[in-house]
């Protein structure tokens, strides 16, 4: 009997733990602050993981669960200075960013980025 009351007490008090804390909002860009503040919020954002590609003329930050991406570009890339998020939710990948040079060039990293999307 000691020990259906003990388990009741447990259960009851696993039942009222608080809830763990939603994840936090993904970084908003705000182009108003330029691609130097911008891309430095996004290499400081701790939930943010910046993969290994050698050679790349870009820093891909990635988000463990996969949730969001940014993309900042580096010198020598065709559009810098940019940067991109991409947010996932729902099956669909949206794309957005701030170009702060060619946007020509731009245009074109937007539209290879999202193909790289459509692979996955």
């Amino acid at each position: 009997m000691r020990a259906l009351a003990l388990v009741a007490v447990s259960l009851t008090v696993a039942a009222c733990s608080p809830e763990p804390a939603p994840p936090p909002a993904p970084l908003a860009l705000d182009c108003a602050k330029g691609f130097e503040a911008l891309s430095a919020a996004v290499a400081a954002q701790p939930d943010l993981k910046l993969a290994d590609a050698p050679g790349e003329p870009y820093g891909f930050y990635n988000a463990a669960d996969g949730s969001v991406s940014f993309i900042v570009t580096r010198p020598g890339a065709p559009a810098h200075p940019a940067v991109l998020r991409q947010l996932a939710s729902g099956g669909r990948m949206e794309t957005t960013g701030c170009a702060f040079g060619d946007k020509a060039a731009y245009d074109r990293l937007v539209a290879y980025v999202e193909s790289l999307a459509a692979v996955r």
